[in-house]
């Protein structure tokens, strides 16, 4: 997400207040996976592998929607009940491997819970199909609701639709595990009506016509976590740009942009910012490694929202589509989508880390990176400070997590140099790609492979209750 811009709070922590003071309620078989912030988000124990999900939008700007999805499962320890996170529209049938089975749907808690005929165990696989339809509903915001967006049409014309779920929105429209230690790959097919297009994460595969409109689908064959699955649905203009060689082993990433019909005046400048994303990917991939997807790029909305990382497609609002945005939700490609957290009070490991890019980007334009690291420590000195992993919702997506992350990766840099720099932020890529990160994760690769004075520099950002002095600019 990107950083704090004005003095409203961003909408992951307003939503993360409500999140936090939801009642624990514990389900025999299912305990939830103990998140430092969010205690009742997840199963422990459940590895959803892939969702394959269904969805249709008959009425798009309103709140309506069907679907069906099948989860691929796995677990890591003996589980006699699935537990997944919902709050969305009715359930009118679960399957268990293809056997209609029993389901409790338990609002209070946010849990859709279904007994098993026989303990899911290590090494085994099975399926759990949920069949739902109604009406989307909103997580609980004091600024907007998170999860399914609904923009009404304006004078007659048709609405709109998209995701917007971090930290926890996706459970209003679809059944998920819904913590970011649990990615899995998404194939998504949304059928919507003649006119309007679908986007979604991942690379699209097909298009077919249909008497319930026009279904497209997209898969997403790389891990991400729930929150950053992107659907949209608009009357989109698609500009498809040249694909970047940057991704592994220098594939080619495929590269298109969603921009919605009628923005009139605005469009030559709203466009603008992401004809340099095949640059900013470039960049990008010069310090972190290739990038992690098949394809790259963003859908805008015409919503007053913060802009968010959803994997392969950004959501960018129209106020927000400038270059240091567009810089910072591509990095969370890498750091949020494809490295993601053990616990949520880690959240800094993205935040920090995407706004570090956007010190590396404005370096590679040739501005000052000395002005922009003293930026950021100004608008921390006098304030009140604390160490970066987060104790309370309260201390999510703040200053801290953000400015003062960036500069514990400054403080790294200033200690090693450029070039052990660049190969110990590829190297956190490359270790974590497959397991979450966690602080802890981070400081012990830090040792590893840069030693005992460089962990010191960043220990010290990430622990210290008071805010160290400034890091320098150069080695």
């Amino acid at each position: 997400m990107s950083s704090p811009r004005r003095a409203a709070l961003p909408l992951a922590f307003l939503g993360a207040l409500l999140l936090s003071a939801a009642p624990v309620t514990p389900l025999p078989g299912a305990a939830p996976i103990g998140d430092r912030i969010y205690p009742t988000l997840g199963q422990a124990g459940l590895d959803v592998r892939h969702y394959d999900l269904r969805l249709t939008v008959p009425r798009p700007g309103t709140l309506e929607l069907s679907g069906e999805v099948t989860l691929t499962l796995a677990a890591t320890r003996p589980l006699s009940a699935i537990a997944l996170d919902y709050l969305g529209p009715a359930v009118q049938e679960v399957r268990w491997n293809g056997a209609v089975r029993a389901f409790a749907l338990d609002r209070a808690a946010g849990k859709l819970r279904v007994t098993l005929p026989a303990p899911l165990r290590p090494g085994e696989a099975a399926r759990l199909s949920v069949r739902y339809a109604g009406v989307a509903a909103q997580v609980p915001d004091a600024l907007l609701p998170t999860g399914w967006q609904a923009v009404p049409g304006k004078g007659g014309a048709g609405g709109a639709n998209y995701a917007l779920s971090e930290p926890a929105g996706t459970r209003g429209f679809l059944p998920v595990n819904d913590h970011p230690s649990d990615p899995a790959t998404f194939t998504v097919r949304v059928t919507v009506p003649a006119g309007y297009t679908a986007a979604a994460s991942g690379l699209e595969t097909g298009v077919a016509d249909s008497p319930a409109g026009r279904t497209f689908t997209f898969e997403q064959a790389v891990p991400i976590p729930t929150y950053a699955l992107a659907i949209h649905v608009n009357r989109f203009a698609r500009v498809d740009s040249p694909p970047v060689p940057v991704g592994v082993g220098g594939a080619a990433v495929v590269r298109r942009d969603y921009f919605p019909a009628g923005l009139g005046s605005r469009e030559t400048a709203v466009r603008a910012p992401y004809r340099r994303t095949g640059e900013v990917l470039e960049v990008l991939a010069g310090w972190f490694g290739p990038f992690p997807f098949a394809a790259h790029g963003s859908a805008i909305v015409e919503s007053g929202v913060p802009a968010l990382e959803t994997a392969t497609l950004n959501t960018m609002p129209v106020q927000s589509s400038n270059e240091r945005v567009l810089v910072h939700e591509t990095a969370h490609q890498w750091f949020g989508d494809r490295v993601v957290l053990a616990d949520w009070s880690d959240v800094w490991l993205n935040e920090g880390f995407a706004t570090y890019a956007e010190l590396l980007w404005a370096q590679a334009q040739g501005e000052d990176g000395g002005a922009v690291v003293a930026g950021w420590y100004a608008r921390l000195a006098g304030r009140p400070t604390r160490p970066l992993p987060a104790t309370s919702a309260e201390e999510l997506f703040d200053r801290t997590a953000y400015l003062r992350g960036a500069l514990a990766l400054q403080a790294v840099r200033a200690e090693v140099g450029d070039a052990a720099f660049r190969a110990w932020l590829r190297a956190y890529v490359t270790a974590f790609s497959g397991r979450p990160a966690s602080t802890a994760g981070l400081l012990d690769l830090t040792r590893r492979e840069l030693g005992a004075r460089a962990e010191a520099a960043l220990r010290l950002w990430a622990e210290s209750p008071t805010l160290p002095p400034l890091p320098p600019t150069a080695p």
